[in-house]
């Protein structure tokens, strides 16, 4: 015999689910680990989707209390809302969302690491000489899917449809968000010549959680102008497998909106003291600017340095200032 659909008591979990979410982001908010998902600039839609995440759970669950008959609950737009099928199958449906309730209060909450470092490639300094492997392979792959030792038209006529693949695919890439892509904006000299001024102006170039992506940006900018010059920096230890022993990034995740987007960003320094670091610790590194290659492309090394454990930040991450 069929059960009938009992509308109070899907109403009553649906309810809890929606709190249970916005509790989990109360949490989250509370503990301050909210930090290593979003990035402060979306703070405000998290306390909207809060607020409006709880109302509408406690709406249900006091529909849950009301009167159960068929009718009560219809809607009159002409539509089934039920949850259709078997138990088994509502019993799924309501696992995916509050799976994600339970161990968002299970799991430990953790930043970014090396290891999401090593997947996504780090760009050495600015990032605007592309400095990091994965990007190089990557442009390496795409030379020779597209040309190989052919021009465009030839790699066409030799393949139309593999050769309009590719471009579709390098066409969807460069929708994506980079900080290089402000390179051609008219403010932008003015804006970095001004910081310029300012750092060449400091005895130490202190780069902090503000000001981290301009100090980058203007040291790709004006490389030559820096050398010698001393820098301090703090970021967690990371080696790619070609380092050598001597060698090691400062690192920071770059968030614009969450983890989603984030991009990791690295100053190479130089030391004897450098084997004496595992990845991920969290240290603070001074020495003086150089100029280097890796992987055929400019970037600046921080030579001679002192480098010292530090905790980790109350930010781990950091964002543009504009």
């Amino acid at each position: 015999m069929k059960q009938p659909y009992d509308h109070s008591f899907h109403a009553f979990i649906q309810g809890i689910i929606l709190v249970g979410f916005a509790m989990l982001m109360l949490h989250l908010i509370l503990t301050g680990n909210i930090v290593y998902y979003i990035a402060p600039m979306m703070m405000p839609f998290i306390y909207f989707a809060l607020v409006v995440f709880f109302l509408l759970g406690i709406i249900q669950v006091f529909r849950s209390t009301t009167k159960t008959d068929h009718d009560h609950h219809e809607c009159a737009c002409e539509h089934d809302h039920h949850i259709k099928g078997p138990s088994w199958v509502k019993t799924i449906i309501y696992s995916i969302f509050i799976l994600p309730i339970v161990l968002g209060f299970a799991l430990p909450d953790r930043s970014l690491d090396s290891s999401v470092a090593a997947n996504r490639g780090i760009q050495l300094g600015g990032g605007g000489n592309a400095s990091s492997s994965a990007t190089d392979n990557s442009i390496n792959e795409t030379d020779q899917n597209n040309n190989g030792s052919t021009s465009r038209a030839e790699a066409f006529l030799e393949d139309p449809e593999g050769y309009m693949e590719n471009l579709t695919t390098q066409s969807g890439e460069e929708e994506h968000y980079q900080f290089e892509d402000i390179y051609d904006e008219g403010w932008f000299d003015d804006y970095y010549a001004e910081l310029y001024e300012e750092l060449m102006n400091n005895t130490v170039i202190e780069v902090t959680e503000d000001n981290y992506l301009d100090v980058m940006t203007v040291l790709d900018l004006y490389l030559d102008d820096f050398i010698g010059k001393e820098m301090e920096i703090v970021g967690f230890a990371y080696r790619e497998t070609d380092f050598h022993s001597n060698q090691i990034v400062a690192a920071r995740f770059a968030m614009t909106c969450c983890t989603a987007d984030a991009s990791v960003y690295g100053t190479m320094i130089e030391s004897e003291e450098s084997n004496r670091f595992d990845e991920d610790t969290w240290i603070y590194a001074r020495g003086t600017i150089k100029k280097d290659h890796y992987n055929d492309q400019p970037i600046p090394v921080l030579v001679d340095a002192h480098i010292q454990e530090v905790e980790e930040p109350d930010s781990p991450y950091v964002y543009p200032s504009f």
